[in-house]
């Protein structure tokens, strides 16, 4: 019988994976990976979280608004980056059982094409020191999100599988 999550560890779970979003992203960051068209930040490989708790949905929400306080491209991305990642979670969420070979591979594209539609029109629009277009600014934000939301979000989703304490409601 699938258990309800208690709202104490409800609570805790978003603290941690928001924690840990803003760790990894100022990781990012401090690399120089984190901001402008071409981004790979680490952080997006727990996009995949909203595939085990919902508690992921407000923590990978909030986790990006306060990695993105550091953000060169200011307060657009507060909004915009803010948005993108509430949205790629929810549908995460919504696809977490349609599973391909027992991988939610679905799942784990959705902030690929969110970001790379949402982030990119801003940097094309309204940042303009990015330059390029759209097509091509998308193309870079695709590419690494990519890497880091499937190349290491579905590999995190497999380590965790086997760890059932941490999530023990996966959805």
């Amino acid at each position: 019988m699938k258990q309800k999550t208690k709202p104490l560890e409800y609570i805790v779970q978003a603290a941690l994976i928001a924690a840990a979003y803003v760790a990894l992203t100022q990781l990012s960051r401090v690399l120089g990976l984190a901001d402008g068209a071409i981004q790979f930040r680490i952080s997006e490989a727990l996009t995949i979280l909203p595939v085990f708790t919902p508690a992921a949905i407000p923590a990978l929400t909030i986790g990006c608004f306060l990695a993105n306080l550091l953000s060169f491209n200011g307060p657009l991305d507060l909004v915009i980056g803010t948005a993108a990642s509430l949205i790629a979670a929810v549908l995460t969420y919504l696809t977490r059982r349609v599973r391909f070979k027992g991988l939610p591979i679905i799942s784990s594209l959705f902030p690929v094409i969110v970001n790379a539609v949402m982030i990119s029109w801003m940097l094309t629009f309204f940042i303009p020191e990015v330059g390029g277009s759209f097509w091509i600014n998308a193309g870079f934000v695709a590419l690494g999100q990519l890497v880091c939301c499937v190349g290491g979000g579905l590999p995190l989703f497999a380590a965790l599988r086997k760890v059932p304490r941490l999530f023990p409601y996966e959805g």
